[in-house]
């Protein structure tokens, strides 16, 4: 099972099991930002199994259990970070109900391993750099808040009932299928589509708030190959050798879609991350570790929005 499997990350993370040779994949995502044409090619193989519903309801998640006999839970169900600001609460309550209601279930026997994914959010601004495992937790959005209280709760679910839990920690992912919707977008995308469709690309407050990028196909190779060999109960960040400021990946974007107009300053945003810049010592002595370089996978990213936002114009 795949929850959010729909989704940006989700929807990559459903390929790639059905690539190396899952039987079935079962899919579970309310569309709150996840789309089904996400999941077109994993559908058309036969093995995937589309429920439109919400894991945040135990009896939504009993009902599909008793339907399918799940061995593994990928649970990448979560609400965008800016949408913690228009509903903190149910930003914050989202992801600590999901894993819950997840935890439960395991602990039942319901199935026998769970895959959580974390965010590097949970670290909020680094304290020193680069940031491990061991950085102190410090969330600074009710999003980043939840995600550490479900990081908690798996890990006090391993100790107290002998779970098979692990946790991913992917830092900021980019690639083809992330939403550009809307608030609710990120930076590329958002940035991509501001250009593409005659807008504005902008940038909130100083522009020297740095972000580590991993394209979305390194975070799902390295959860597959982490979910072999992680103990049960431990997290690892994915991440990457390198950050980059805000204010140059933007003009970045601006100058490889051929953008040669203002870039508008706008204040910053309450809570914003300064820095995140990872360790991911643990991850390479883990696995055999492969990362796409930032510049082409930045322009093989834009060339889907390119071909995507064209194409809806």
């Amino acid at each position: 099972m795949v929850t959010g499997g729909a989704g940006f990350i989700g929807s990559h993370l459903v390929d790639r099991l059905l690539a190396e040779g899952a039987a079935h994949v079962v899919v579970v995502d309310n569309l709150f930002l996840g789309r089904e044409e996400n999941l077109e090619q994993a559908m058309s193989t036969g093995r995937v199994s589309f429920y439109k519903d919400d894991a945040e309801f135990v009896t939504s998640l009993d009902y599909i259990f008793s339907r399918h006999p799940i061995n593994i839970v990928f649970n990448c169900a979560t609400k965008a970070l800016n949408y913690s600001f228009l509903n903190p609460a149910n930003a914050f309550g989202t992801n600590v109900t999901v894993a819950l209601n997840l935890l439960e279930l395991q602990r039942r026997g319901a199935f026998k391993s769970l895959c959580h994914f974390s965010t590097s959010e949970v670290y909020g601004s680094a304290v020193y750099e680069p940031m491990d495992e061991q950085h102190p937790r410090n969330p600074t959005t009710t999003y980043a808040a939840g995600k550490a209280a479900a990081d908690l709760a798996v890990e006090s679910y391993v100790h107290m009932f002998g779970l098979d839990g692990l946790i991913v920690r992917p830092f900021n992912n980019y690639g083809p299928r992330q939403n550009h919707r809307g608030l609710l977008a990120g930076v590329i995308p958002l940035t991509a589509w501001r250009i593409l469709t005659g807008g504005t690309p902008e940038i909130h407050g100083d522009g020297k708030q740095s972000r580590d990028f991993i394209h979305v196909c390194d975070t799902v190779d390295a959860v597959i190959k982490l979910f072999r060999v992680l103990p049960t109960g431990e997290s690892v960040n994915i991440s990457t050798d390198n950050q980059i400021a805000i204010g140059e990946l933007v003009a970045r974007i601006a100058a490889m879609l051929g953008y040669r107009g203002e870039i508008v300053r706008k204040p910053a945003r309450q809570a914003d991350v300064l820095c995140h810049n990872a360790s991911n010592q643990k991850v390479r002595a883990l696995i055999d570790y492969s990362l796409t370089d930032f510049q082409s996978g930045l322009r093989e990213t834009l060339d889907w929005y390119v071909n995507r936002i064209g194409a809806a114009k």
